[in-house]
C-alpha cells in the first residue's frame, strides 16, 4: 500500500493525496493554522477511515450470514489528548443497521468481529484510545 501527499503551496496549508489505488483527495487545516477550511483535516480522515473500515466488515459479515442488510451507518465521536501529540483517547462508534428481519445476535456478532478481529484501523487506534460501540437495528 502506498500514498503520495503533496503540499499545494500558495501560502496555505492544503495538501492533495493520491492513493495507491489511484484515488485523489484533498486535506486542509483550520484558518488559525494557516488553512482555509476547504477540505477535511487529516485527523478527520483517520476517523472517517476507521468508520469505513469497520462498516465494511459489518456489511460483509452480515451478507455472508445471509442477513438482508440494506443500510449501515456509523457515527463516530472522538476525544483527543489536550497536549501534543493530540492522539485520539476515546472513540465511540454508534452503528445503525437497517434491514429486513435482521437477527440482533448476528448484527452484534458482526460488530464484535470487526472490532476484535478484522478492522485494522480500530486495532491501531485502540493502542491510544478506548474504543466503545453501540448498535441500533432498524427493521424495514
Amino acid at each position: 500500500m502506498d500514498c503520495r501527499v503533496s503540499w499545494l503551496g500558495n501560502g496555505g496549508m492544503a495538501f492533495s493525496a493520491e492513493t495507491g489505488s489511484g484515488h485523489q483527495l484533498k486535506m486542509d487545516g483550520p484558518p488559525d493554522a494557516g488553512g482555509q477550511n476547504s477540505a477535511p483535516r487529516p485527523m478527520e480522515l483517520i476517523l472517517a477511515g476507521t468508520g469505513g473500515c469497520s462498516a465494511f466488515d459489518v456489511v460483509l459479515i452480515l451478507q455472508r450470514a445471509k442477513q438482508a442488510v440494506s443500510a449501515c451507518d456509523v457515527r463516530l465521536v472522538a476525544e483527543r489528548a489536550e497536549v501534543e501529540p493530540k492522539v485520539f483517547t476515546k472513540i465511540n462508534m454508534h452503528f445503525t443497521v437497517k434491514g429486513k428481519d435482521l437477527e440482533r445476535s448476528k448484527v452484534e456478532r458482526a460488530v464484535k468481529l470487526s472490532h476484535e478481529k478484522y478492522c485494522s484501523a480500530t486495532t491501531m487506534l485502540a493502542k491510544t484510545a478506548e474504543i466503545t460501540y453501540s448498535i441500533d437495528i432498524v427493521s424495514e
